[in-house]
């Protein structure tokens, strides 16, 4: 019985998949608590439809993709924060016309190009196809974006919530904000081959947001998003396996899953929770 349980993992890709998939689920979950406080969701959105032209580039200058949807992201993330700086356009809509404009330039850089890269690869991600090269890769650039962040999680939070505070005291404000632009692309672009740039949105804000809805400590929070951004991944490979379907979108809709549940039942935070306290 339990050998049949287990035989999805008895295949190599499949293993592959599920260290990678995991060590982007737990990077994702981490910086996915700060975006939720900052309330950045749509800056992940943006950043990583913003990657693709640098993707596009990157292949045609024959230099490692990762790099070339870094330096777009990068240049997405600290463009808005410049944009914004200068000008009384707001935020939202300072990243609604940028990143569009970025996606929509590498939709034409790549129709343009002769190439074998499949673009839904690209898009959906490809997470049963990673090499160990992609798994090094992702377990060094997720791994040390996670750590870096997870060390200056105190001053990133009172950055988060008081940011007038936290420049009062003699906190670096600026560095951090774009510290936190710089983990935000650097985890995208280790998400990009296990989950696409679209679902990696979905991955940047799922957990975040059950935590929330669970904690009301940060460090509770962040336990809570590790651990539902996790179990997420491994219930969405089971579930794919079983029904040939994508590996990225099983995974999205278990944590989809999950926070429906945090929503409901939530234990301060839930809709049940919150009526009871009001009835």
């Amino acid at each position: 019985m339990m050998a049949r349980l287990l035989e999805p993992f008895s295949f190599p890709f499949m293993v592959d998949g599920l260290i990678v998939g995991c060590i982007v689920a737990a990077a994702c979950a981490v910086l996915s608590c700060f975006l939720v406080l900052k309330g950045w969701s749509l800056m992940g959105d943006a950043v990583a439809h913003a990657v693709l032209p640098g993707i596009v580039l990157a292949y045609i200058a024959g230099i490692p993709l990762a790099a070339g949807a870094f330096g777009a992201g990068l240049l997405c993330a600290v463009g808005t924060g410049w944009i914004k700086a200068v000008s009384r356009v707001k935020e939202d809509t300072v990243l609604g016309v940028v990143f569009t404009g970025m996606f929509a330039f590498g939709l034409v850089l790549f129709a343009g190009i002769q190439t074998d890269l499949h673009l839904d690869h690209i898009l959906i991600g490809n997470l049963l196809g990673v090499q160990p090269r992609d798994l090094r890769e992702v377990a060094w650039i997720g791994g040390l974006t996670a750590i870096a962040v997870l060390l200056l999680r105190r001053d990133l939070l009172l950055m988060c919530f008081d940011a007038g505070h936290a420049r009062a005291i003699g906190l670096g404000t600026g560095f951090l904000y774009y510290f936190l632009l710089v983990a935000l692309a650097a985890t995208i672009v280790a998400s990009l081959k296990a989950v696409g740039i679209i679902l990696v949105v979905a991955m940047l804000v799922t957990p975040g947001s059950i935590g929330f809805l669970m904690s009301e400590r940060f460090d509770r929070m962040l336990a809570a998003a590790v651990a539902s951004a996790v179990g997420s991944t491994v219930a969405g490979l089971y579930i794919s396996f079983h029904l040939d379907a994508s590996p990225a979108a099983c995974i999205v809709l278990a944590q989809t899953v999950v926070f429906v549940f945090a929503l409901v039942f939530a234990p301060k935070r839930g809709v049940l929770a919150r009526r009871a306290i009001s009835g």
